[in-house]
């Protein structure tokens, strides 16, 4: 949508999961705990959404997004650079 596009976000797809059945298939952890899955159901990335734990924008200038990271590594066809970091919530 437009805001997505506004904002530089990266094509994904959601999963709502309020019973929590897929978390724990995923072994998730805390809240926010980011899981990149490939089309074929391969966990390629798992970990934090960044590397600055925080909610301030002040402190997430700078921050190096995992998530998208993975995101353009795979969609380039290439492997995800850094597959597991430890999540933040």
């Amino acid at each position: 949508n437009e805001l997505s596009a506004e904002e530089g976000s990266k094509a994904t797809a959601v999963l709502l999961d309020p019973s929590g059945e897929v978390g724990r298939l995923y072994h998730a952890q805390v809240t926010p705990h980011m899981m990149v899955i490939s089309p074929d159901g391969t966990l390629i990335y798992n970990g934090a959404i960044d590397d600055k734990p925080g909610t301030r924008a002040s402190t997430l200038e700078g921050a190096h997004n995992y998530v998208a990271a993975a995101l353009d590594e795979s969609m380039a066809g290439g492997e995800v650079s850094v597959a597991l970091t430890r999540p933040y919530g």
